[in-house]
C-alpha cells in the first residue's frame, strides 16, 4: 500500500458520498413531487418503479463501457450526471418533464452504482485487505446528509426546485475534486493484461456464480424495499403512532446499517465473507421476524435497527465477490451483481405492496423474513476465488 492506494481510497470514497447524498436528496422529495404532479398511490408507485428498469440498463451500459475505456472514465461522467439528473427533476413543470428527467435519473444512477463498486473493488484489490464495507459505510453516511439537507430546506421554506439544486451543485463539486484520484484502466487489473486479454477474460466470467451471488443481492433489496417503503405506514397505521415516531423506524435502519458496514472490513478480515453475510441474514430475518410480531412502536423500531445490521453486510461483499471473478478489472462482473440491485427493488415493492394490499402489513414484513433465509443459504457463494493467470490470460477457445 502506497500513497497512490491512499489516495484513491479517498477518491472512490468521495463518489459513493455523492452517490448517497444525492439519491437521499431526491428520494426525501418523493411526497413533494407527488403533491406537485397529483399522483395517486398506484401512479406513483409506477413511477418510481421505472427508475430502477432504466438503472439496470445503465449498469449493462457502464459494464460495456468500462471494459473498454476503464471504470473511471464512466464514473467521472456519471457523478456529474447525476448532480444534473436530480436538478433536472426538481426543475421539471410538466409530467411529460418529470419522466424524462426520471429517465435520465436511472440511467446516471445505474452507471454510478455499477463503476463505483468497480472502483471501491479495484482499491480493495490493491489493499490486499477487506475495505468495500467502509465505502458503502461513507455511502449511508452521505445518505444521512442528504435527509437532513432536505430536512433543513424544507423547514427554511425552500421549493423542490432550489432544494435539489443546492444538492446538486454539492455533489457536482464533490464529485469534480475526486474524479482525478480515482484509479485509471490499467491500475484496476490485479494481473496485468493486454486489451483483448482483457476483453477475452471478460467474456469466459462464469454466470453461475454471479447468479447465485446477485440472488442473494436481490434478496437483501426486498427487504430494503419493504423497510424503505413500509416502515413509516407500519408504525403509523399499524401501531397507532405518530408521523414524527413513525419515521424513526427508517432512520434506525439507516443508522445500524452504517454501524454494520463501518465494523463490516474487520469482521470479514477476522471471520470470512461466507460468515458474516450467514449470520447477517439470520440477523436480519429475526428483526424482520420481531417487525411482524411487533404490539409497540418501540419493539418495531427495535425490529429495523436489527434488519439494518443484519443486512448490511450483504451488499458489500457482493460486489467484493464478484471483483475476485474478474481479476483483469473489466467490471463486467460487478456490472451483471449490480442488475440484481434493480430485481430486487422492483420486486420487492411489487411483493410487499401487493401482500399488504391481499392481508395485512405484518404478513408483508413475513415476506422477506422468510426470504432472508435465502440469504444464508446462499452464503456459501460469496467463497470465490480469481481465477489462474494462465487460465485468465489465455486465449478463448
Amino acid at each position: 500500500m502506497d500513497q497512490r492506494d491512499r489516495r484513491a481510497r479517498v477518491a472512490v470514497a468521495g463518489a459513493y458520498f455523492v452517490q448517497g447524498f444525492c439519491f437521499a436528496g431526491l428520494l426525501t422529495q418523493v411526497a413533494t413531487l407527488q403533491k406537485k404532479f397529483g399522483f395517486d398511490d398506484t401512479q406513483l408507485s409506477l413511477v418510481l418503479l421505472a427508475v430502477p428498469v432504466v438503472a439496470g440498463v445503465g449498469s449493462v451500459v457502464a459494464g460495456l463501457l468500462s471494459a473498454r475505456l476503464g471504470s473511471s472514465r464512466v464514473l467521472r461522467a456519471g457523478g456529474p450526471g447525476v448532480c444534473l439528473a436530480i436538478t433536472l427533476t426538481g426543475l421539471a413543470a410538466r409530467q411529460w418533464q418529470l419522466y424524462l428527467a426520471l429517465a435520465f435519473v436511472g440511467l446516471m444512477l445505474g452507471l454510478v452504482d455499477a463503476t463505483m463498486n468497480m472502483q471501491g473493488v479495484a482499491v480493495e484489490r490493491r489493499y490486499r485487505r477487506p475495505v468495500l464495507n467502509s465505502f458503502h459505510a461513507v455511502w449511508s453516511a452521505g445518505a444521512i446528509l442528504g435527509a437532513l439537507a432536505t430536512s433543513g430546506t424544507a423547514h427554511l421554506g425552500w421549493s423542490i426546485a432550489a432544494s435539489l439544486a443546492t444538492v446538486a451543485a454539492c455533489g457536482l463539486v464533490l464529485a469534480l475534486l475526486a474524479g482525478p484520484g480515482q484509479l485509471r484502466r490499467a491500475e484496476e487489473a490485479a494481473v496485468e493484461v493486454s486489451e483483448s486479454q482483457s476483453e477475452a477474460a471478460a467474456a469466459r466470467i462464469p454466470w453461475r456464480p454471479i447468479v447465485l451471488i446477485g440472488t442473494a443481492m436481490m434478496l437483501m433489496y426486498i427487504a430494503d424495499s419493504a423497510v424503505s417503503n413500509w416502515s413509516s405506514v407500519f408504525i403509523e397505521k399499524t401501531l397507532d403512532a405518530t408521523t414524527s415516531v413513525a419515521a424513526l423506524g427508517l432512520a434506525a435502519y439507516q443508522a445500524t446499517m452504517l454501524v454494520g458496514r463501518t465494523a463490516g472490513d474487520r469482521l470479514v478480515n477476522r471471520f470470512s465473507p461466507t460468515a458474516v453475510v450467514s449470520v447477517g441474514g439470520v440477523v436480519g430475518g429475526l428483526g424482520l421476524v420481531l417487525v411482524a410480531a411487533s404490539a409497540t412502536p418501540a419493539l418495531s423500531i427495535a425490529g429495523f435497527a436489527i434488519v439494518g445490521l443484519g443486512l448490511s453486510f450483504v451488499v458489500p461483499q457482493s460486489f467484493s465477490a464478484a471483483g475476485r471473478l474478474d481479476p483483469s478489472g473489466s467490471g463486467v462482473a460487478i456490472a451483471r451483481v449490480n442488475l440484481f440491485n434493480y430485481v430486487g427493488f422492483v420486486v420487492g415493492a411489487g411483493l410487499i405492496g401487493a401482500v399488504a394490499e391481499g392481508w395485512s402489513l405484518r404478513w408483508a414484513f413475513v415476506v422477506p423474513a422468510v426470504l432472508a433465509a435465502g440469504i444464508v443459504a446462499l452464503a456459501p457463494s460469496f467463497r470465490t476465488h480469481a481465477p489462474s493467470p494462465t487460465a485468465e490470460t489465455a486465449p478463448a477457445t
